[in-house]
């Protein structure tokens, strides 16, 4: 197939759906598409990366705002043991933040790659998906920072006496914040996928609050990969994972009602 045919095609296929054109588009036509999504999120991310980097020092100081505010006065730093440390911490900081700015259009990627093959009624499903996921995931994040961060950071400092001080290192708290931010901003998509699980027919209510035993060991598994091998983390991810458990029984008991009445 020649270049212009699987333009041709990608230009059909992003007018119309599966649905209405009736034809699956060729393998190759994919391939190129997808090509194409990928450079266009390696641009957006290397320009969100340039910015970050810019600001990776700010940008540091907030993550830090946590830990500073629960170590004691005359102590509020961090230290940086090896000389390349802390510039490797902001070209993390740097990175991460690209991927965050990019998000919008690595989204608008997904979705123009992913929506020519789906039915009209599928993509109506997939926009509020990716909008509520996004919100799920920054509350998760949110919740870490605000909630979690102070409580486990009091608590470590807490045996800090006379003979034994705390000197965290910059790279050693960008990675433990960055896992607890990315691990909270995951369980709180829970109910989310129990909502579609639902929907699909997969799970119910009553399969899920039979299950709630084993539910509760998972998550507890889950809380133990997700954070550092302390009992503390562990049970700040769990108590709010099981929350949500809770709660995405009663959201996949209220489609299933819907359902029964429609």
């Amino acid at each position: 197939m020649s270049e212009a045919e699987i333009k041709s095609t990608e230009a059909a296929y992003q007018e119309t759906g599966q649905e209405e054109l009736g034809t699956k588009m060729p393998f190759t036509a994919h391939l190129a598409e997808l090509r194409k999504r990928l450079i266009v999120c390696l641009i957006a991310v290397a320009a969100g990366f340039g910015i970050c980097y810019y600001f990776a020092q700010p940008i540091f100081k907030v993550m830090m705002l946590p830990l500073l505010d629960a170590l004691p006065e005359g102590r509020r730093q961090l230290i940086y043991t090896g000389l390349p440390e802390a510039f490797f911490t902001y070209l993390k900081v740097g990175f991460w933040g690209g991927v965050v700015l990019a998000v919008p259009v690595i989204s608008h990627q997904l979705w123009g790659f992913i929506a020519p093959g789906l039915y009209r009624k599928e993509r109506g499903y997939l926009i509020p998906f990716i909008l509520f996921s996004t919100l799920l995931f920054v509350v998760g994040g949110l919740f870490g920072y605000f909630v979690v961060f102070p409580f486990g950071f009091q608590f470590f400092l807490g045996f800090t006496d006379e003979t034994i001080t705390a000197l965290p290192s910059v790279q050693q708290y960008f990675s433990l914040a960055l896992k607890l931010l990315l691990g909270f901003g995951l369980i709180f998509e829970l109910p989310l996928v129990m909502v579609f699980l639902g929907k699909m027919g997969i799970v119910n209510a009553p399969l899920l609050a039979r299950g709630r035993k084993y539910a509760i060991i998972l998550i507890f598994v889950v809380a133990a990969i997700l954070t550092p091998p302390d009992v503390v983390s562990q049970v700040l991810m769990a108590i709010p994972l099981l929350f949500l458990y809770e709660i995405s029984i009663l959201l996949v008991r209220m489609i299933q009602k819907k359902k029964a009445e429609s």
